[in-house]
C-alpha cells in the first residue's frame, strides 16, 4: 500500500535528493516532503516538482510540528553522514548523526499518524578485522565493535532504533545496510579516493570490497517508502572486486606504505583537503568487507542492477578517469622488458651460451676427420 505522506532527510545529499525526486513522480503519493538544514542544489530542487522542502534541523525538537502538521505516516532517514569533513569536523559528525536520529525518532514517538520508518544504515556496523567471517549476514556481530567514526555512530542509531520499534510496536521498521556507495555523481570519501593519481595502500593488504551503483541505491529506498518491507537488510552488489583491482580499472598508481605511516598520510591528505581517512575506513582498506544478500533478494525483492565491477566501471567512465600512465606506455615497456629477458635466457638446448659455441665447434671437427679416412 502505498503511503499518504512521505518525509526524507537529506535531501541536500544526493540520495536524498535524488529519493524526493522518484517519489514526487510517484502519483500514488499525496505529499512528498524534504528536510534539510540547507536547500539543496537548484538542478535537484527542479527535479523535485512538486515536493516540497522544508529547511529543518532534525535536532530540534520543532521537528516534531513538521511531522504532525503534515500527517506524515513514512518517514525515510537518509541523512546520516560518513565524511567529517562535509560536516563540519568528527564532533559535529556525530551530533548531526547520534542527536539528530534521537531527536528524529522522538518526534516519530509522539506522532501517531507516523506508521512507517526507514534508516538508510551501512555495512560498516560489522567492522573490518581480520578475526571476522568472510562473509556476513544480517543476525551476524563483528568480533570487534566499532570504537569511533561512522561505524560507531550507526550502531548507536541502529540500536536506538530497535527501541523505538520496542516503544512502538505499530510501526513497520526497515534498516537498510548499504555498503560502499560509488557511481558518476555521488561524492564520497572512496570516489575521491580512487580519483587521486598515486593511491596509498597498506602494504601487505590487498582488501577485498562489495560496492553499491547509486542508482541501485536510490532504487532500494524508494522501495523501501514506497512498501510495507520490515527487517534489517543487507544491500550491496554482487560480485567482489580487490582494492588492487579496482586501482588498475581507474588507471591509478598505487603507492604501497606500511601500516605504521598510514595515520600520517591520510592526516597529510586531510589536511591537503582530499581525502578525509575515518578510522573505520582505513580499517576498510585493509581487509575490506563482504556482505551476503540473499535475504535482499528473496524477502526484500530486488536485485540490483549493477554488479560490484560494473558500478566501479561506471563510475571511472562517469568521472573521466584517465590512466596516469597511458596504456601504450605500459604495453611498451612491457615489451622491452619481455625482450630483454629473452635475450638473456641461456641456451638450455646446447648447455649454455658459452658452451653452446664450443659443442658446435667439436662436431665440426671430428665429421671432417672422419671425410678424409
Amino acid at each position: 500500500m502505498a503511503p499518504h505522506c512521505v518525509l526524507v532527510t537529506g535531501v541536500s545529499r544526493f540520495l536524498g535528493g535524488q529519493l524526493v525526486a522518484r517519489l514526487a513522480a510517484n502519483p500514488n503519493i499525496d505529499r512528498v516532503l524534504g528536510v534539510d538544514v540547507v536547500p539543496p542544489p537548484h538542478d535537484v530542487l527542479r527535479r523535485m516538482g512538486r515536493a516540497e522542502f522544508v529547511r529543518a534541523d532534525i535536532r530540534n525538537p520543532l521537528i516534531a510540528k513538521v511531522i504532525s502538521g503534515a500527517s506524515v505516516d513514512t518517514v525515510v532517514h537518509a541523512s546520516l553522514s560518513a565524511d567529517p569533513s562535509s560536516s563540519g569536523g568528527r564532533s559535529a559528525m556525530k551530533e548531526m548523526n547520534v542527536i539528530a536520529t534521537m531527536q528524529l525518532l522522538a518526534a516519530c514517538q509522539k506522532v501517531s499518524s507516523v506508521r512507517r520508518v526507514v534508516l538508510r544504515s551501512t555495512t560498516a556496523v560489522y567492522g573490518s578485522s581480520p578475526r571476522d567471517p568472510a562473509v556476513f549476514d544480517e543476525a551476524m556481530t563483528p568480533k570487534e565493535l566499532p570504537s569511533d567514526g561512522y561505524a560507531k555512530d550507526t550502531a548507536e542509531i541502529e540500536g536506538y532504533l530497535r527501541g523505538f520499534a520496542r516503544r512502538r510496536p505499530d510501526v513497520s521498521v526497515t534498516v537498510l545496510r548499504f555498503a560502499k556507495v560509488i557511481g558518476p555523481r555521488i561524492d564520497t570519501v572512496l570516489t575521491r579516493y580512487f580519483a587521486l593519481p598515486l593511491v596509498p595502500t597498506v602494504l601487505g593488504y590487498d582488501a577485498r570490497m562489495q560496492l553499491l551503483h547509486e542508482e541501485d541505491a536510490v532504487a532500494v529506498l524508494e522501495r523501501a517508502a514506497s512498501e510495507e518491507l520490515p527487517g534489517v537488510f543487507n544491500v550491496a552488489a554482487d560480485g567482489v572486486l580487490l582494492l588492487s583491482q579496482a586501482i588498475r580499472r581507474a588507471g591509478r598508481i598505487p603507492i604501497a606504505v606500511p601500516a605504521a605511516v598510514v595515520r600520517p598520510v591520510s592526516r597529510i591528505l586531510r589536511g591537503a583537503g582530499l581525502v578525509d581517512f575515518s578510522p573505520e575506513q582505513m580499517c576498510f582498506l585493509n581487509v575490506g568487507q563482504v556482505v551476503d544478500i540473499g535475504r535482499l533478494h528473496r524477502q526484500f525483492g530486488f536485485i540490483p542492477r549493477w554488479t560490484t565491477a560494473q558500478a566501479f566501471d561506471d563510475y571511472v567512465r562517469g568521472r573521466a578517469l584517465r590512466p596516469v600512465i597511458a596504456p601504450e606506455r605500459i604495453e611498451s615497456l612491457e615489451r622491452g622488458v619481455l625482450a630483454l629477458a629473452r635475450s638473456m635466457e641461456p641456451d638450455h638446448g646446447h648447455g649454455g651460451v658459452v658452451a653452446s659455441g664450443r659443442a658446435r665447434a667439436g662436431p665440426g671437427r671430428r665429421s671432417s676427420r672422419n671425410r678424409s679416412q
